[in-house]
């Protein structure tokens, strides 16, 4: 959420800003709930005022031996406009709240104007593509000619979107969680952590998923108070909300592996095929709790940390840095790495790092003491899939398949597989 003071104070600078998320802001209906505002706690105030004084003047009249008749009619009456007036605020308090809850953060500066994700820019490479001297077949052909992958049966438990995973495989996407865990405990210093799956409303509200995306998230039709998680970030981010965190505790660094529930609302017909889009996966998520000041190195790390998998795993990938248009409602800059899928010819994204600044910690109530000020300050958070485990999976599968068919197993990944060195 933005500063409230900062939009009232700097509405057209903001609404300024936000064109290059292609984001319009109502100028003319925010000003003009601000200035009812205004005017009712103006008048709230005006009203309390003249209760107190009117409530002294009874207190008064009766010590006195006086009857205080008129003036108990007056404070029934000030008390009658008193709770409309207060009515009246709250709902225009609530009107107000719901449009700036529903405006996104600001880019950062250096964020390029585009309107989708192919006006992203790359910003760099690594690794080499393989040149297959046979028609390379994508993860879909591939597991289930190992009879390792089952989409039909996954359909048959659950519906589409779902997947079924046996033996070499299953074991594969295990150690690759093991895998990205240990290198960012031991190579990255994060913490791990085991959060729950299922939040509350304030959880959801204080990352950004609500009330904007009430419908990408699957809900527990037996109590409503609570939902599955769509991303990690939400608990983990939450572990500091209304918190004053000690500047010697920062910065926060958590890696979380869990599963992910969404609904891939607008989704319809994109990527029906394969484990690309699912109602369920798996993740392993770095989040970091930093000072201001620290944010925009900590986003440049963080990146690079689910970088170290890729390249570890000798996956080819690209970085690119989103436009306006393409990035996430939370976010105020965004990395997208994109792996090389050769069943699909193309590269897609495995991972996005994010910076929040203050936006999500706002919402979340989330500060550290800063030594040099009195009063406690908003810290940053960022976050990013490092990586998204069934998307690593796939590009194992793909880029790693010889004309027989089998997967070799990368080399990082075979004690992890008790040796193995290939499925088939």
């Amino acid at each position: 959420m933005l500063d409230p003071k900062y939009l009232r104070d700097e509405l057209d600078t903001v609404a300024e800003k936000l064109r290059i998320r292609g984001y319009t802001v109502d100028v003319a209906s925010l000003q003009s709930l601000e200035t009812k505002r205004k005017v009712l706690q103006t008048k709230l105030q005006d009203l309390q005022s003249a209760r107190n004084h009117a409530s002294k003047k009874i207190g008064i009249a009766k010590s006195n031996g006086g009857t205080a008749g008129a003036l108990l009619a007056e404070m029934k009456q000030l008390s009658h406009e008193l709770d409309n007036c207060e009515q009246q605020f709250r709902q225009i308090k609530h009107e107000l709240d719901t449009h700036y809850h529903s405006i996104p953060n600001i880019p950062h500066h250096s964020v390029p104007s585009g309107v989708s994700d192919q006006d992203n820019i790359e910003i760099r490479k690594w690794g080499d593509i393989k040149a297959f001297k046979f028609a390379c077949k994508d993860h879909v052909d591939i597991g289930e000619n190992l009879g390792q992958l089952d989409f039909k049966v996954a359909t048959k438990l659950t519906g589409s979107r779902f997947v079924v995973m046996y033996a070499g495989i299953a074991r594969l996407h295990r150690a690759l969680i093991q895998f990205m865990l240990d290198t960012h405990i031991a190579e990255h210093g994060y913490t791990e952590v085991n959060v729950p799956y299922l939040v509350n409303a304030d959880s959801m509200f204080g990352t950004g998923q609500l009330p904007k995306f009430a419908d990408d998230f699957f809900n527990a039709e037996a109590d409503a108070a609570f939902s599955l998680i769509p991303t990690a970030e939400v608990p983990v981010t939450n572990l500091v909300r209304d918190q004053i965190i000690d500047a010697k505790q920062l910065p926060l660094k958590y890696v979380c592996h869990s599963p992910c529930f969404r609904k891939e609302a607008g989704s319809y017909g994109k990527d029906t095929r394969g484990m690309i889009r699912m109602h369920q996966f798996e993740k392993v998520e770095l989040v970091q709790i930093v000072e201001p000041a620290a944010s925009e190195h900590a986003h440049e790390a963080l990146t690079e940390h689910a970088e170290v998998i890729l390249q570890k795993l000798q996956l080819p990938y690209r970085v690119v840095v989103l436009c306006g248009g393409d990035l996430g409602f939370s976010a105020s800059k965004t990395y997208d790495l994109e792996v090389w899928l050769p069943g699909q010819s193309k590269y897609r994204e495995i991972s996005s790092c994010s910076n929040f600044t203050d936006f999500q910690a706002r919402r979340m109530h989330a500060r550290w003491r800063n030594p040099a000020q009195k009063s406690p300050e908003l810290v940053h958070t960022l976050n990013g899939s490092a990586l998204a485990v069934g998307r690593t999976l796939i590009a194992i599968l793909e880029n790693y398949q010889d004309q027989s068919g089998r997967v070799a197993i990368p080399e990082v990944l075979v004690p992890y597989m008790g040796g193995i060195e290939w499925l088939e």
